[in-house]
């Protein structure tokens, strides 16, 4: 097994980051660059920041705020959020993007991970996706933040992102999402079970244990979440202790002896 990374996510709404309960309900949490700087210091292993409103936009995106994020981002840093063409993306890089996540433009323009995977590798091109549960153990994709429905089932759609040149899936169900519920490890081993590349699980973590079930029962890569760490004691590096001990490996060196 591959050593298991742990993700804070953050959503970028404006002026500041918000955490809501199925992808509505926003609750503000603080400004961006202050808990950038917080999690270089908890161990995190990757950062994934997504702007939640430039999907529904027509205005480019912030290159002048990613840029000054990424300097003070001092592990892999992932910016998603209203992209829809190479250029866009070779401007993050530029702007100090080490990844890009990828979700609405994926379902209307499918040939956009196939540019970004030949002109930057497919290590550089996350595939994101985000589902509600439609009974019988069946889960449709939901694009624009969780709100128009693609009427395109999981399995489906995560193939053709895999097929396309995503690097990795991150995969996040709308009906947990907030809720510190636990993930939906279902969700999580079918879109496992479908795809040869990662899978980051996402939407519901609300205990260690719960990253430890995500990673030991379903075969993730890697635990993403935002609502524990912002609004519990539980941090990044308590996940990676708790981890470790159930015989996960992870990256030793930011554990504290």
């Amino acid at each position: 097994m591959l050593k298991v990374r742990v993700i804070p996510t953050l959503l970028w709404k404006e002026f500041g980051l918000v955490k809501g309960v199925g992808f509505d309900s926003w609750r503000r949490v603080g400004p961006v660059l202050p808990s950038i700087k917080v999690y270089n210091k908890r161990e995190v292993d990757e950062l994934v920041l997504v702007d939640i409103l430039a999907n529904s936009a027509n205005e480019e995106l912030d290159y002048v705020s990613v840029a000054d994020f990424s300097q003070d981002c001092f592990v892999p840093f992932s910016v998603g959020g209203g992209i829809r063409n190479p250029n866009q993306v070779q401007r993050l890089l530029s702007a100090g993007a080490d990844k890009v996540t990828i979700n609405t433009a994926a379902f209307e323009n499918p040939d956009l991970i196939s540019a970004i995977a030949r002109q930057h590798g497919v290590q550089c091109v996350v595939g994101s996706v985000d589902v509600r549960y439609t009974g019988n153990k069946a889960w449709r994709c939901f694009s624009h933040s969780g709100k128009t429905d693609t009427r395109k089932d999981v399995g489906e759609h995560v193939r053709q992102l895999e097929a396309s040149g995503a690097g990795e899936i991150l995969i996040t169900s709308i009906d947990r999402d907030g809720t510190m519920s636990g993930y939906d490890l279902e969700l999580i081993e079918t879109v496992v079970n479908a795809v040869k590349i990662p899978v980051i699980a996402s939407g519901g973590a609300g205990s260690y244990q719960d990253m430890v079930d995500a990673v030991l029962k379903t075969g993730a890569s890697a635990v993403a979440a935002a609502s524990i760490f912002h609004f519990t004691h539980l941090t990044p590096s308590g996940a990676k202790e708790v981890m470790q001990a159930a015989g996960i490996p992870i990256r030793k060196n930011y554990i504290k002896k």
